[in-house]
């Protein structure tokens, strides 16, 4: 049973009868771009098939209630006096926040979700929850839906709501997602182009069985440091300094900020090339693009872990693995792998069992595609 039917399911024993609605937004994996976003900078990520879904119905007065089905407790809160509330439950509560601050009529609704995306592994479990969350209020509500503005919303949840400083790539995607595509993301403008994966290749997820919290970890500091970098250059964010320029002033730098400008410079030089590898449909250029990136988040941005690098070292000694690297926001998830077609099977059997044998965690393999953003994918006929 997939998880739409288990969630009508679930839904249908619950109250009585079949969903209004079923909404669904989904997660992803950033190809190349890391920590680029909050620096007004390039990324290029990538929507998969593992997705938040939520079933639900409207309610005829201002409460939410939603169920999950992969966490404790529910959700429950009044529209009319939104407070912050405890674990999951703050993402509806600050959506609905976000929404609210921005003259969006909201009624109440109730419903049970499920999820199939790795809470903590970098694959932006909680965006694709907040991108959820807004469909399933624009279900009962029925205002113009627009994916950017939605993302900006979402990103907003975050940064005013649950303090964490990220920057709008992961919303973006899971917004305005499209089957078979990568979007090269400008962060500072929105706009965004549909890129094609090369079709020789599979893209593989390859989870570390490790996790980290973003709050908890140097996320935050690194933002920091950006910002100092930033003011050293007399720039609004790091995207405006070329290679050209920061290795005429890098020497007058820190030592420390000096490092994490030079990832972020060098990061967006290699998207946009990235970006042309995949129109021309060169992979192997991808893949080496993709080497590079891991080196340099893991000795200039210094947000990679022990674990992150076994797993990408095995990936890329594997037979038909044209680059592997970590991917999402670092100190522990997953890495992504870009491998031939007819070296998948092979290739996660090989690194599972490799990256076992060394470290002795078990790790999952995802292979995946990519799928649309945020979507409506059913509604009840009326009478």
């Amino acid at each position: 049973m997939n998880l739409r039917e288990k969630i009508s399911t679930v839904f249908q024993k619950r109250f009585n009868e079949s969903p209004a609605f079923i909404v669904r937004a989904p997660g992803r994996v950033n190809l190349i771009g890391e920590h680029t976003d909050y620096n007004d900078g390039f990324a290029l990520p990538m929507t998969i098939n593992r997705s938040v879904w939520i079933a639900l119905r409207p309610r005829n007065d201002k409460k939410v209630s939603l169920r999950s089905l992969n966490l404790p407790n529910s959700a429950e809160f009044s529209l009319n006096k939104i407070a912050h509330g405890k674990n999951w439950d703050e993402y509806p509560r600050g959506v609905a926040w976000a929404l609210q601050r921005a003259d969006y009529p909201l009624q109440g609704w109730e419903g049970i979700l499920a999820s199939d995306i790795p809470v903590g592994a970098g694959l932006s479990s909680s965006a694709a929850l907040e991108l959820a969350i807004a469909r399933a209020f624009w279900a009962v509500n029925r205002w113009d839906w627009n994916p950017t503005k939605m993302a900006l919303l979402a990103q907003k949840t975050e940064n005013d709501w649950m303090g964490l400083e990220t920057g709008i790539m992961d919303q973006m995607v899971s917004a305005n997602g499209k089957k078979e595509s990568a979007l090269l993301i400008d962060c500072r403008s929105l706009d965004f182009n549909l890129l094609p994966l090369p079709k020789q290749i599979t893209v593989a997820i390859l989870d570390t069985a490790t996790r980290r919290g973003l709050v908890d970890s140097a996320y935050n500091e690194r933002v920091t440091q950006c910002q100092k970098a930033s003011n050293f250059f007399g720039v609004d964010a790091l995207r405006d300094i070329s290679p050209e320029k920061f290795k005429k002033q890098a020497k007058k730098l820190d030592p420390l900020i000096r490092r994490r400008a030079k990832h972020v410079i060098t990061e967006n030089v290699r998207t946009l090339q990235a970006a042309e590898a995949m129109r021309a449909g060169d992979a192997n250029k991808l893949g080496q693009l993709i080497k590079e990136s891991h080196l340099s988040l893991r000795d200039d941005y210094e947000v990679s872990s022990k674990e992150l690098n076994t797993m990408v070292e095995i990936a890329n000694t594997q037979t038909g693995c044209l680059g592997a690297r970590m991917t999402g926001g670092g100190f522990g998830g997953c890495a992504v792998a870009l491998v031939k077609n007819s070296a998948t099977p092979s290739f996660s059997t090989e690194v599972a069992a490799i990256y076992q044998k060394k470290t002795g965690l078990k790790a999952q393999i995802y292979l995946c595609h990519p799928t649309n953003g945020a979507e409506l994918v059913d509604e009840k006929a009326e009478g």
